[in-house]
Parts: structure tokens; sequence; C-alpha cells
């Protein structure tokens, strides 16, 4: 009996230490298997690149979900951040002014998100849905509905350059990866992340001023939200009000898939890599493949029942 018990043990670390890495080696050989152009070089250069965009609100949203919060509205501070930036650009003015200003603004209303959060104690999945609202009716009114075009080529380079061989995406994702993996697991400020999340009430009474940590967050959130937005205006040379809709169910889902406990104080930086690679791979091999759009929701959704099932198996 004993033996079957620790075995049992045994066998569930394994597949919360190996579990997701062997989905993803299964998944790159089963669509290497099915298409002859998923291994060549620039298609796999291409997901690295397109992975990017939802890698690095990932990022944020991973600190997000670790706290037990949401963050629906990244895809509205995306969008909004960005109109604003490129008309200033379209203005005439420097292109350092418009990215300070697109950062600050996604910025502030990630530090909205988390203040009210924190402060009203009204739960997150409101509050940020008020903001998902708000911002895209800001973007919206903003623009009349109309992209924005005419761009700086200066601009470009932060979406569409190279460092060497390495386009600027990857290098700015791989940046924001580093440090958030560094700020979270070397960090009083990570630890008090995981302490949030695993009971706020002990971590409260172990003298963590919770509500900056909350703030903070959905700050980080904001920020990373237009700084991946700005890499995908200069990438695509338009701003559009109706970007970055459903981007906040391709974070989520990379978070979650990557073992991420919606309950709060359990994930890391390294499982939402794999899960934002696991999203995009399976995005390039639905593509591949020549599967209709309209079935890519559906298969996203079977991915991260599995993922949770799978989660739960482990425990």
């Amino acid at each position: 009996m004993g033996v079957t018990v620790a075995s049992r043990f045994r066998s569930r670390a394994l597949l919360r230490q190996y579990g997701l890495v062997l989905s993803f080696v299964l998944l790159c050989l089963a669509l290497t298997l099915l298409s002859d152009r998923f291994l060549t070089p620039s298609n796999l250069l291409n997901v690295l690149r397109q992975a990017t965009i939802n890698g690095i609100i990932a990022v944020g949203m991973t600190y997000v979900i670790l706290t037990a919060g949401i963050d629906l509205s990244v895809g509205s501070i995306l969008a909004l951040s960005t109109v604003v930036a490129a008309s200033i650009m379209q203005s005439g003015q420097p292109v350092a002014l418009a990215l300070v200003v697109g950062l600050t603004l996604g910025t502030i209303m990630g530090l909205l998100n988390g203040l009210i959060t924190a402060q009203a104690h009204i739960p997150p999945f409101v509050v940020t849905l008020g903001m998902m609202t708000i911002g895209r009716g800001l973007a919206l009114t903003f623009t009349e509905g109309r992209p924005i075009t005419g761009l700086p080529e200066s601009f470009r380079f932060v979406g569409a350059g190279f460092l060497g061989p390495v386009p600027m995406p990857i290098v700015i994702f791989l940046a924001v990866f580093v440090v958030g993996y560094f700020v979270l697991t070397r960090t009083v400020v990570g630890e008090s992340v995981y302490a949030l999340g695993d009971n706020p009430v002990a971590a409260r009474l172990a003298g963590i001023r919770t509500g900056r940590v909350i703030t903070l967050v959905y700050a980080v959130s904001g920020f990373l939200s237009a700084l991946a937005g700005l890499i995908l205006v200069a990438r695509l040379n338009s701003a559009q009000p109706t970007a970055g809709l459903g981007f906040e169910f391709d974070a989520i889902a990379a978070v979650v898939v990557g073992g991420t406990s919606f309950a709060g104080g359990e994930g890391s930086l390294l499982g939402t890599l794999l899960g934002v690679l696991i999203i995009q791979v399976l995005n390039n091999g639905l593509n591949l493949l020549n599967v209709s759009s309209l079935w890519e929701g559906v298969v996203k959704g079977v991915v991260i029942a599995l993922a949770l099932l799978l989660h739960r198996a482990a425990h």
C-alpha cells in the first residue's frame, strides 16, 4: 500500500514537472508529421515572431493571476494606448514622445484597475471588464472608428527591424521575460506576489502591503499591454481602434496552459513561456493544415480544458 501511494506521488510530481514540456514536444511532433512546412526555419522564426505579442501580454497576466486576479482589459488598453501614440507620431511629433505617452497611458489604465480593485474591494473581473468597455469605446471615439496610418519609418524598426539576425520583437520579448522572471523569482516583490495569491490574510499579517502589490501587478499588466501594442502597430504600420480584440483570451489561455492557478500563489513565467509557445504553435499548425478560423476558438478551448484537467490530476 505504501509503495503504491509513494509511486502515485512520484507520478504526480513528474507530471507537474515535465507534463507541459511533454505536451509541447508531442504537439510539435504531430505537426511535423502532418505538415512538411512546420519545421522550416522561416516558419519557426514566424512562430516566434508572432508569439511575442501574446508573450509580452502574458507576462503581465501571469503577475495578475498569481495574485488570484484577472485582467480582461489588456486588449482595450492596447488599442487605446496605440491609437493615441500613433496620432502623436502622425502629427509630426517625435517618435520617442509618442512611445512615452503610449506606455504611460497603458500604465495609468492598469494602475486604475489596481487602485479600484485594491481600495474599493471590487472584484477584478468587474473592474477590468469595465475598463475593457471604456478603453474600447474611447479608442473608437478618438479615431472615429478609422485606422491611423502614415507612421514614421523610424518607428517601424520596433516591430519590423532586426538586431543582427534576430527580429526586434523577439529581442524585446526576451528582455521583458528575463526582467519579469528575475523580479518574480529573485526579489521581495516576487515573494509578495506569491504570498498574496497563496493567502492574502496571512500576507497582510506578515506586513505585506497587499494593496500596493495589487496596484503594482495591474500597472505592470497595463504597461506590457501598451508595449505589445506598439510592437504590433510598428509591424503592421497601422493603428486600429479594434486592435487587441480577444487578446485577453489568448493571454489567459497561455498562462493557464502554463500551469498558473486561478486560485493564485502557484505558477511560473517558465510555464507561461511554454504556454505561449503551445498556443502559438497550435495557431500556426491550424493555419498550415488549412483548418477554418471558425474552429480556432473551439480548439483553444479544448486545449485549456485539457490543461486544467492535467493540472488537477497532478495535485
